[in-house]
């Protein structure tokens, strides 16, 4: 951040009174400029043995394989942006049935909210994100194409509580490991 949000001046980096941490201030209005993490909402859709992927069309990560999630926008609660996106990448109606997944990516000041849900019906295509949609049997996932770490830790948690008729809510930290792909 080079220029305040409020009145157009320059701002630089400081710990403000009070505080702990540095912030961007202004060095002309004293506002300071909090920059919390983002919240990511999806779902990990299902249709008897099968969940729904979507391959990526935009970057990060262009052709790979990933649920259906994305940014939540305000004004929205957390299964209503997991809904929207699930819709707007997978063209899918959904019925969300509990939160799943919960990832902290303090490295990218990002927090990955899935929610398990069932598909409405097979009515579902790729929207403007996504290059394809389609539905996978475990055997058929295409692990080395997944395009982000929580979809590979999602769906292999998904299918280990599968054979125990068991959904409990999981919460992971994913830190930054250069060199190391999950």
């Amino acid at each position: 951040m080079r220029f305040c949000s409020q009145c157009g001046q320059p701002v630089s980096q400081r710990i403000p009174e009070g505080d702990d941490r540095l912030r961007y201030v202004c060095d002309t209005c004293a506002t300071v400029h909090y920059q919390n993490p983002r919240i990511v909402a999806g779902c990990l859709a299902v249709y008897q043995q099968q969940v729904l992927l979507c391959r990526r069309a935009i970057e990060p990560r262009r052709g790979f394989w990933t649920l259906p999630a994305g940014f939540m926008e305000n004004g929205e609660t957390t299964i209503e942006a997991a809904l929207r996106e699930t819709w707007e990448e997978a063209r899918a109606r959904v019925h969300a049935e509990q939160l799943y997944m919960l990832f902290n990516l303090p490295h990218i000041n990002q927090v990955y909210m899935f929610f398990r849900a069932e598909l409405s019906d097979l009515d579902f295509a790729a929207g403007e994100e996504s290059l394809e949609v389609k539905l996978f049997d475990e055997s058929e996932i295409p692990w080395e194409q997944l395009a982000f770490p929580t979809v590979g830790k999602t769906l292999r948690q998904f299918f280990v509580d599968r054979q125990q008729h068991n959904y409990p809510v999981h919460v992971q930290d994913i830190r930054y490991n250069p060199g190391k792909r999950s």
